[in-house]
C-alpha cells in the first residue's frame, strides 16, 4: 500500500506551478480592469490544482498499465512500481476530476455562465485521453498542443473572464506567456523521457523533434514568455515588466538543458522551470494589478 508521501510524489508537485501561475497571471490581468472577484479566483486555483493532480494520477495509471513507466527515470510512478495497483491509482485519478468538476460546477453557479460546463468536460476529456484510452494523443506528439491549449489560454484567460465576464487581448498575450512556460516544462519532461519514449513507440514531440531541436524549443520558450511581457508592457501597462524577476534564475536551467543535461539531472531543470513559471504568474499578476 502507497505512503502518503508516495501518493504526493505521484502527483508530481514539480509540475504544480502549472496549476497556480495561469491562475495568479488571469486574476491580474482581472485587477487591471477592476474586475478581481477573490471567491472565484480561488475556486479557479482549486480548479487548476485538482486537475492537475488528476492528470498526474491518470498518466501514472495509463502508462503504468501500458508498460511505458517500466523504465522511466523521474518521480515516483505509483502504478509502474507496484506500491498501488492501477484501479487505486485510476481511482484517485478520478477523485481529483470530482472535486476540480466541484468548484467548476460552482463557479458556473455563481457567474451563470452555463456554456463552462462544456469547458469543464473538454478539459477533463483532453486529461484523460493524454495518455488513456486506445489512441492517447500523448502518443502522437500533441502533448505540448493540450498543454498550451488547457494550461494556458483556457485557463489564464478563463481566469480573467469568469472575474470580469470581458475577453480582453491583454488577458491572450497574459496566456500565451503562461502556456509557453508550462509547454516548456513538458518539454524537459519529455527530453528527459526520450531513450525510454522511444523504446516503447511512445511518438511524443521530443522522440520526433529528437535531442538537438527539443533542446532549442526549450530555450524558445522562455523566449516566448518574455516577449509576452515585453509586448504587455508595451501595450498595456510598464508594470507588467515586474515578471521580468521571474528571468533571474533562468541561467542554470537553460545552460544545463544547452550543454546537454540527461537523465536525472533534468529533474532539477523541471524544478527550475516549475519556479521559474509560478514566479512569471505571480509577479506578472501583481505588476498588473499595481498598473
Amino acid at each position: 500500500m502507497a505512503t502518503p508521501q508516495q501518493w504526493w510524489q505521484g502527483a508530481r508537485p514539480r509540475t504544480l506551478p502549472a496549476a497556480v501561475a495561469p491562475v495568479a497571471a488571469g486574476t491580474g490581468v482581472a485587477a487591471y480592469y477592476d474586475g478581481v472577484d477573490v471567491v472565484l479566483a480561488l475556486l479557479a486555483l482549486c480548479v487548476a490544482l485538482a486537475f492537475q493532480v488528476a492528470v498526474n494520477y491518470a498518466n501514472d495509471y495509463s502508462d503504468g498499465v501500458r508498460g511505458t513507466d517500466d523504465q522511466r527515470v523521474g518521480p515516483m510512478r505509483l502504478t509502474a512500481s507496484g506500491v498501488a495497483g492501477p484501479a487505486t491509482v485510476k481511482r484517485a485519478a478520478g477523485i481529483s476530476f470530482g472535486l476540480g468538476a466541484l468548484a467548476g460546477l460552482a463557479i458556473v453557479v455563481l457567474t451563470e455562465q452555463w456554456w463552462l460546463l462544456a469547458v469543464g468536460v473538454a478539459c477533463i476529456a483532453a486529461a484523460w485521453y493524454y495518455t488513456g484510452g486506445r489512441s492517447p494523443y500523448g502518443y502522437r506528439g500533441l502533448g505540448e498542443v493540450s498543454v498550451f491549449v488547457f494550461f494556458g489560454l483556457v485557463a489564464a484567460m478563463g481566469t480573467a473572464y469568469i472575474q470580469t465576464e470581458e475577453w480582453s487581448w491583454l488577458a491572450l498575450v497574459v496566456a500565451c506567456g503562461v502556456g509557453a512556460l508550462a509547454v516548456a516544462l513538458l518539454v524537459v519532461n519529455n527530453l528527459r523521457d526520450i531513450p525510454t519514449d522511444a523504446l516503447v513507440g511512445k511518438q511524443t514531440l521530443a522522440v520526433r523533434l529528437g535531442d538537438r531541436r527539443t533542446r532549442a524549443l526549450y530555450v524558445l520558450l522562455l523566449v516566448a514568455a518574455l516577449a509576452a511581457v515585453v509586448v504587455a508592457s508595451i501595450g498595456w501597462t510598464p508594470a507588467a515588466l515586474l515578471a521580468l524577476v521571474a528571468f533571474i534564475p533562468v541561467a542554470p536551467p537553460i545552460g544545463a538543458v544547452v550543454s546537454g543535461a540527461s537523465g536525472r539531472e533534468l529533474v532539477t531543470v523541471l524544478a527550475a522551470t516549475g519556479r521559474i513559471q509560478l514566479l512569471y504568474g505571480i509577479t506578472l499578476g501583481i505588476g498588473l494589478t499595481l498598473h
